[in-house]
Formats: structure tokens, C-alpha cells, sequence
């Protein structure tokens, strides 16, 4: 897990790079101020939880019991999967009902970090 999850923290933590730079540069004359700001929305949450990914994923190399900080790095990659995804085409498509699939990748967030604050109390 802990390869897995430092890849996937770099690759979208990269991702989140390109995607805010794309919407200053290519979005910015196409969309409108609010989907720029959805979209902008989308990149710095992918970008809190990538970094929060791979901090996982160093923590794991510090546990003999793991499992806890494997739900949470999933958590974060779910979050990320449904909020920014989310975010990401109702800025692109303005189809209102992606936004009711954003709340579901906030709730995958919330359960990360809950279970990293456990992982945190649960150390000896």
C-alpha cells in the first residue's frame, strides 16, 4: 500500500498542478467566474489530499498495524475520485446534477481524516 499510495499522492498531486494551471490559462477566457471558481475548488482540494495521501503513505512505513491508515489513504482517494471529480465536470458541463455527488467525496474526506486522528491517537 505504501508504494500505491505515495504513486497515486504524486500523480494527483501533479494532476492538481496541471488542472489549476489549465484553468488560468485555457479555462479562464472560456468558463464562467463561478465554474472557474468550482474548478479552482476541485484542484486545491485534490491538491490538500494528495499531499495528506502521501503523508499516509509515510506513516505507513512507521506501523506494524496498518489497516487504519490503508482505509484512510482510500478515504482520501475516494474524496478525491467523487469531490473533485465532481467539481471538475460541473464546471466543465454546468450539469447541476454532478453537484449532488460532491457531498458524498466531502464525507469520504471527513472519514480520513477521523480515521488518521485515530491512527494519530492509537500510537504507542
Amino acid at each position: 500500500m505504501t508504494q500505491l499510495f505515495i504513486t497515486l499522492g504524486a500523480i494527483f498531486s501533479g494532476l492538481s498542478v496541471a488542472a489549476g494551471a489549465f484553468a488560468t490559462h485555457a479555462l479562464k477566457v472560456t468558463l464562467s467566474d463561478r465554474a472557474l471558481e468550482i474548478f479552482e475548488t476541485a484542484a486545491r482540494y485534490q491538491m490538500y489530499h494528495a499531499i495528506a495521501l502521501l503523508i499516509v503513505a509515510i506513516l505507513l512505513l512507521r506501523t506494524d498495524s496498518p489497516t487504519i491508515l490503508v482505509v484512510t489513504g482510500w478515504a482520501f482517494i475516494i474524496g478525491m475520485a467523487l469531490f473533485s471529480g465532481s467539481l471538475y465536470a460541473l464546471s466543465l458541463t454546468d450539469i447541476k446534477i454532478l453537484g449532488a455527488i460532491t457531498p458524498l467525496g466531502g464525507a469520504a474526506f471527513i472519514v480520513g481524516w477521523l480515521c488518521l486522528a485515530y491512527a494519530g491517537f492509537s500510537i504507542k
